[in-house]
Order: C-alpha cells, then structure tokens, then sequence
C-alpha cells in the first residue's frame, strides 16, 4: 500500500506514512541495542522498539480493516 494510493482527506494516506517511520524507527533502535555496552540503555531499546512495533501494527491493522472496531 502507498500512501499516494489515497486522498489526503483519507486517514489511510497519513497512518502509512507514519507506521513507515514507525518501522524505520524500530529499525534504527535495534541496530543501536548492538552499538552500546550498556545493559540499561539495550533494554531502553529494545522495549521501544517492541512498543513502537506495536503501533506500527495497530495502524496496519486500521489500514487494512482487519479488526472489528477499524471496520468501515
């Protein structure tokens, strides 16, 4: 899905370009789990990129319709 594909009046053309900056952040904080020493800030990272991931996944869910209360 491209956010191109919809109307910017289409909530669908902003929450794909959010969920693939949610998606490039997670990216971002699991490359850096590997470039520190600090157990603190690895876990720091680590549940920030879980939870960033789990909205990136709620608005793939919104976008696709695929639960009950997204559904148009």
């Amino acid at each position: 899905m491209n956010y191109k594909d919809f109307p910017e009046s289409d909530p669908r053309h902003h929450t794909i370009q959010v969920r693939q900056r949610f998606d490039e952040l997670v990216s971002h904080l699991r490359e850096d789990v590997d470039k520190v020493h600090d157990p603190k800030a690895q876990a720091m990272f680590e549940t920030a990129a879980e939870v960033i991931g789990s909205l990136s996944t709620a608005f793939s869910h919104f976008e696709q319709e695929s639960e009950k209360a997204f559904k148009r």
